[in-house]
């Protein structure tokens, strides 16, 4: 290796563990549970050009948004020339962060010797920040989803803005734990903006850029070989919304994949125009969407940079629900998000065949309970998003249900945890037999789950893919579909759909079935062996086995 190639490795690393600090400083001193239990979160570096330098271990989703919504934060303040050492810039604005309001997205610049270094930037879901309903599922307009910051000051030259910061709190359920989280997201961005500042005094301004230009240069070789192995054309896939939140319509989209050489283009120019419910997809989520399914086919299990980024791009047409502008409403904008993930792998899958698995779940299944505790009056919210079935592959069957890969760096919340806050039993918590697809390699099992309620609430659910099953590949099965089912104690049933806000009284039960993953192959081609140990292990029942796979049971292999 070159001594600059040593250089860089040794900044990279650097990078790299700094992110990873600001990670467990953020998760350690977060008070809402969505952050330190559920790490909806992402934390990064970038240099004085907003490039992504390292990003913690956290949410893919935010992984492209960073730098498109540091860009549009510090032009909003007034641009790089008016900042300051000790400067926290926030912004709540969709069209610039990429997300929903209560993804918070704060910037924080860093100086060596006087001259700007680069930036540390925290993108993190507070629990409340004023919305219509916590958790929102039918907004029409972004004034809905919650307080609008589009760009401002929260510290100037390391001064907190008591004015800003009070405006925030007032408009929060939860204004306790909203200041502590944005204590919390401060903190961890100043450390991460220290330890960058203190690399490049280290290795010099000079030297420090030549390095990440090493980083950048390895990253885009990396994808691009990755690339070339793709034969050239033009390949379309298709995927499916079941409806805007509002009304009750599937939603079609097609998404196309450009492959020239080792340049990718992927274009939503022809997507539907924004839908009039929450779906619509700012176009920084856009690309960062397509960023995460592109470097989910790359591997090698390295930390991307904006080098890997390069060979890879993004068409799409403003006002469309996959380039959102104001006002339409967003809420729901990583649902839009999934869907192009999937489909852009379904446009591959032929391109790509050793490399795409059938479709998992295709949702995060998010389920969201929101009460006040009837001696405090204190608000109060709890639940989680829930792993589903992921989609087989040529290498194999999959395994225990997980986050769906967009949303990746999501935890689901620990049911002991759940229950120790009061609010909500977990009655049942397991696998789903027969819920993946049939296959030469059989696709992934969903959970089924029984909440019930402890105290009165409301129940939101942030639910997709109810109408359209994990598809398998190459012959291979598609699985179940999302579902849930509400019952009161008056015995009223409620099932499947997005909902917000629905109230429950104490002794409700939610039931929720998540999707399995799609099956890969032919199921004819299934080894009897393992559809027998599949049977024996409880993962499928004899009734499905026989019906999907029946060669198991000819013969000597009764």
């Amino acid at each position: 290796m070159t001594a600059g190639a040593i250089a860089a490795e040794v900044i990279r690393h650097g990078l790299g563990s700094a992110t990873e600090q600001m990670r467990l400083a953020l998760r350690r001193m977060a008070f809402s549970p969505v952050i330190h239990e559920a790490n909806d979160f992402a934390a990064g570096l970038l240099d004085r050009h907003a490039r992504l330098l390292a990003q913690a271990r956290s949410m893919p989703a935010f992984l492209g948004t960073l730098g498109m919504a540091t860009e549009a934060i510090v032009a909003a303040c007034g641009g790089e020339d008016t900042l300051a050492p000790g400067d926290v810039l926030v912004s709540t604005y969709a069209y610039d962060t990429g997300s929903h309001p209560p993804d918070m997205t704060f910037v924080v610049p860093g100086f060596v010797d006087g001259q700007l270094a680069g930036y540390a930037a925290v993108k993190a879901h507070v629990t409340d920040l004023g919305a219509k309903d916590t958790a929102c599922t039918d907004t029409t307009d972004n004034f809905q989803e919650g307080l609008i910051l589009p760009g401002v000051r929260l510290f100037a030259a390391g001064e907190r803005r008591a004015d800003v910061h009070r405006i925030m709190l007032a408009n929060s359920r939860a204004p306790e734990a909203l200041a502590g989280d944005l204590a919390a997201i401060v903190a961890a961005a100043r450390m991460g903006i220290d330890q960058l500042c203190r690399i490049v005094t280290r290795h010099g301004s000079a030297g420090f850029t030549a390095a990440t230009e090493v980083m950048f240069d390895h990253g885009e070789k990396v994808v691009r070989d990755v690339f070339a192995g793709i034969p050239d054309g033009r390949y379309t896939g298709h995927a499916q919304l079941d409806d805007n939140g509002i009304t009750d319509e599937p939603i079609p989209l097609g998404i196309t994949v450009e492959v020239s050489g080792s340049d990718v283009t992927v274009d939503l120019t022809g997507a539907p125009a924004a839908a009039s419910g929450p779906i619509n997809c700012p176009r920084a989520m856009t690309v960062s969407v397509a960023r995460v399914a592109v470097m989910s086919l790359v591997g090698g299990g390295e930390s991307v940079n904006e080098g890997f980024f390069r060979p890879l791009h993004v068409r799409t047409t403003p006002g469309t629900i996959f380039h959102a502008v104001s006002p339409a409403p967003v809420f729901l904008y990583a649902w839009a998000a999934v869907a192009v993930a999937d489909g852009l792998h379904r446009a591959l899958a032929t391109g790509l065949r050793e490399r795409i698995p059938g479709r998992s779940g295709g949702d995060i299944c998010a389920t969201v309970f929101i009460g006040r505790d009837p001696e405090t009056g204190r608000f109060w919210m709890d639940g989680t998003d829930h792993g589903v079935g992921q989609g087989a592959s040529a290498h194999g069957d999959q395994g225990a249900p997980l986050i769906h890969i967009l949303t990746s760096g999501l935890l689901t919340a620990c049911p002991e945890a759940m229950e120790a806050r009061g609010g909500l039993r977990v009655e049942s918590y397991g696998l789903a037999p027969d819920s993946g697809g049939a296959g030469r390699h059989r696709g992934g099992l969903g959970v089924d789950v029984v909440y019930r309620t402890l105290t009165g609430c409301t129940l939101s659910m942030l639910w997709e893919q109810t109408r359209t099953p994990g598809w398998g590949l190459h012959g291979g099965g598609d699985a179940r579909v999302n579902a849930y089912r509400v019952v009161r104690p008056d015995g009223s049933v409620h099932e499947s759909g997005k909902l917000g806000g629905y109230p429950l009284p104490a002794g409700s039960v939610v039931e929720v079935r998540t999707g399995g993953g799609g099956g890969w192959g032919p199921p004819q081609e299934r080894d009897p062996a393992a559809v027998h140990a599949d049977v024996r292990e409880g993962y499928v029942s004899e009734a499905a086995a026989r019906r999907d796979y029946p060669h198991a049971f000819e013969g000597g292999n009764r």
